[in-house]
């Protein structure tokens, strides 16, 4: 089967909730697109398709919906945008301001010179051309048969503006003209304070793409080329100078220098890198000239793909988005009834709507008549219930903790898996290269010349932690002789690997029977036996220390009233010491791959949410079955491929953060929602009654909006303390 393929591209033209659902329904509605998610606080169209969609045909289908589709996004739209916003707000301004003051003293019984015309030129002004993405939007959603948020703020601005146009007809009706103006004037600002917000909130991106070079240094015939980084190809030398950025994920082949990787590990202390070590693009060099060859390119690089899972992430949407885009989905059509609803009852039944009116506490009777009551109660309701909180309330939330989750060293890959993640109870946790180091080193060796040779020929074949040890012992011992005519070579998840050598059959890996080696288990060691034809010719005792914070990872867990287990495929002697070590009271140890598996499904039989951590072949299966999967950053790439969540620097204790900053997102989410819901409930039946000024319910409704979107910065917590549950 064709593996889809992933998209990231930017919707720009969207304005409310309503206008990234209709982005979203175009994508998904395009032949052989599997899966579209339209973010709105990002500005994020996540796609997976059929190979055979080209991008073309994407952007088309958006663009029928009203909206353009970027794959390559300027360098300076950001720039361009906000020039453009702040020229806006300042035209709007000044002649709002100026026509607001003249209202006042009008409405004070002062004569103001050509109030009347200075209402409609002054007024026009404003809603036509400051107010003209506003009105922009509104018409898109018409000629698509929708209606937005733009729909509701047009109709409250032009029905205001246009009375003052009926009056100098000489139409006997009060003129609300430059409450238009002040309604477009209010929903501009609060459209420049949600744009300068949103750049707050995914400034954590763009702090990742400053750190990638735009060019490296290429060594070809012995000459250095800068080139750009788009040329760089797999197994090209780079040379690296002392004060620049590394551009490439590669392996010092020559040089020693001091490394800043704080990107990667989180520690500020420079490490020193030589010959044989790997480093990170985007990490500092410090000191002294590194030649490096390139390991990882492109979109494989680590950087790159730390990038790709942040985006994805903020463009994935978590379950609790349904209620919000399904409340949306009506409300713009109720809020116009009930506007209409309101007019007729001031106009058809006065009588009626006083007496509701009159249940209000310390509401007053109406002042004029009927006519010009229901004018603002129309006005008002249409003004007060656009949806701009509603449709922010859960991406904003969900960008802020993308980003701050990726300022702690996690990467989310699935925002519905991140939600899940606070309601977790079990966290099943593997042995090797997550409670332990990964990094094990052979301490006893039992092996004779010929099985050391097949050994390490076999072993060689293999990235399990474990056979990588194996192979840099022998090497090192120098007692294996090179080998050629290696057949058949398989691993087996949890196994081992094997193959035939000169006829014979060879296989390294899990021991046929562990206790007679009891006192290498008793030394805390992994066995890895060699056999020959099924016969055992030796055996290698590996030792893998503790990762730093596995202790304090169990701990905090359990804190969370989360309960610990371990699985390993190890001897259960060895798997009961490390448990001893760190804490952990339920140990199963000697399970293979799919016994793994087993465990989370029983897990989640008994009702349990399951949180899996792994890192390598063996895990993957547990990874992608578990409600949420955890990958350390060091682990293989099908591991890291089947998690939802990656912990970049390998830090245990990253977990704890994790469920911490997954309760506080959802936690800060439902506040959005409830208060967006309430500020409704409450609002719409004042408007309705006359009992909110149309500019007094535009404020109410910016401030709503800002509140949301405020709350949802309070989830970039810099301490501990403010992680707490």
């Amino acid at each position: 089967m064709t593996e889809p393929r992933k998209h990231t591209y930017r919707v720009t033209g969207m304005t409310c909730a309503t206008c990234s659902r209709m982005a979203q329904r175009a994508l998904a509605r395009v032949p052989g697109v599997q899966y579209a998610s339209v973010n709105l606080a990002t500005e994020t169209a996540f796609v997976l398709t059929d190979p055979s969609v080209g991008e073309e045909t994407l952007r088309e289908a958006v663009m029928g919906a009203g909206y353009d589709l970027l794959s390559q996004v300027p360098e300076d739209l950001e720039a361009r945008r906000y020039a453009q916003a702040v020229r806006n707000l300042v035209f709007v301004l000044a002649l709002t301001i100026p026509l607001s003051l003249a209202m006042l003293a009008h409405m004070g019984g002062r004569h103001v010179p050509f109030y009347p015309f200075l209402e409609l030129v002054l007024g026009g002004l404003v809603v036509f051309w400051g107010g003209r993405a506003t009105l922009r939007g509104a018409w898109i959603a018409l000629t698509h048969r929708h209606a937005n948020m733009d729909t509701l703020v047009t109709l409250g601005a032009l029905s205001s503006w246009s009375t003052a146009l009926l009056r100098l007809a000489g139409v006997a009706i009060p003129s609300f003209g430059a409450i238009g103006a002040m309604i477009l004037a209010l929903h501009v600002l609060g459209r420049f304070i949600e744009s300068h917000l949103r750049d707050r909130a995914t400034r954590e991106v763009k702090s990742l793409m400053r750190l990638q070079a735009a060019e490296a240094r290429v060594i070809r015939q012995e000459e250095a080329f800068l080139i750009p980084l788009e040329a760089v190809l797999g197994g090209d030398r780079v040379q690296v100078l002392p004060g620049e950025r590394i551009p490439v994920d590669g392996r010092v082949v020559e040089g020693l220098s001091s490394v800043d990787e704080s990107l990667v590990t989180g520690e500020s202390v420079p490490v020193l890198r030589r010959e044989g070590d790997e480093v990170t693009g985007g990490s500092l060099n410090l000191s002294g000239v590194l030649l490096l060859e390139t390991v990882r390119v492109g979109e494989d690089a680590f950087l790159a793909q730390m990038l790709r899972m942040v985006r994805e992430a903020q463009g994935s949407k978590v379950p609790l988005q349904a209620l919000a885009d399904r409340t949306t989905l009506v409300f713009v059509p109720l809020v116009a009834f009930l506007a209409a609803a309101a007019a007729l009852g001031w106009l058809l039944a006065p009588d009626a709507m006083e007496v509701l009116r009159r249940l209000v506490p310390l509401a007053g009777r109406t002042d004029g008549d009927a006519g010009v009551t229901a004018l603002y109660a129309a006005i008002a309701t249409l003004v007060i219930a656009c949806p701009c909180a509603l449709g922010l309330a859960t991406p904003m939330a969900l960008a802020v903790g993308a980003g701050e989750a990726s300022r702690r060293g996690m990467l989310l890959r699935n925002a519905e898996a991140f939600q899940t993640l606070r309601a977790v109870r079990v966290a099943l946790l593997d042995k090797t290269g997550t409670l332990t180091q990964g990094e094990p080193r052979v301490a006893v060796s039992r092996l004779e010349p010929e099985a050391s040779a097949a050994a390490l020929a076999l072993e060689e074949r293999s990235n399990h932690p474990l056979a990588r040890a194996v192979t840099e012992f022998l090497r090192n011992a120098g007692g294996a002789s090179p080998v050629v005519g290696l057949e058949e070579v398989e691993e087996t998840p949890g196994e081992g690997i094997g193959g035939v050598l000169k006829g014979r059959s060879w296989f390294v890996g899990r021991p046929l029977d562990s206790g007679k080696y009891r006192d290498l288990l008793d030394q805390g060691c992994t066995l890895v036996e060699v056999r020959r034809d099924g016969e055992v010719q030796g055996v290698l005792g590996v030792t893998d220390p503790l990762r730093t914070g596995s202790v304090e990872a169990v701990r905090r867990l359990e804190e969370l009233g989360i309960r610990v287990v371990m699985a390993t495929g190890d001897h259960p002697a060895v798997a009961e010491r490390v448990a001893r070590e760190t804490g952990i009271r339920e140990v199963h140890a000697g399970v293979h791959p799919g016994d793994k598996l087993d465990l989370v499904r029983r897990f989640q039989a008994g009702g349990e949410r399951v949180l899996m951590v792994g890192d390598g072949l063996n895990d993957a299966g547990a990874l992608k079955g578990a409600d949420v999967g955890v990958a350390m950053g060091s682990g293989l790439d099908l591991a890291l491929d089947s998690a939802d969540l990656i912990l970049v620097r390998g830090e245990l204790a990253g977990l704890a953060d994790a469920v911490r900053l997954s309760r506080k997102l959802v936690r800060v989410v439902a506040q959005n929602l409830v208060g967006a819901f309430f500020y409704n409930l409450v609002a719409l039946p004042l408007a309705m009654l006359g009992l909110l000024h149309p500019a007094l319910a535009e404020v109410a409704m910016g401030a709503s909006s800002i509140t949301v979107i405020l709350n949802s910065l309070r989830i970039r917590g810099r301490e501990k303390g403010e992680m707490e549950s």
